[in-house]
């Protein structure tokens, strides 16, 4: 098995939940808002995987 096969992939839910929120944003026509809550989702779901990968 080669390196890349055996290590883990680093998702970035601070990514993923600014286009959630984007997107939602959009929706209800309040982008603003929409980025502020992707961001803070985001933020905190990262911060949640960097406290159990140190555990």
């Amino acid at each position: 098995m080669s390196n890349k096969e055996n290590q883990k992939r680093d998702i970035s839910y601070l990514a993923i939940g600014t286009a959630i929120g984007v997107s939602f944003g959009i929706a209800f026509n309040n982008i603003g808002l929409g980025i502020a809550l992707g961001v803070g989702i985001g933020a905190a779901l990262d911060s949640m995987k960097s406290k159990k990968k140190d555990e």
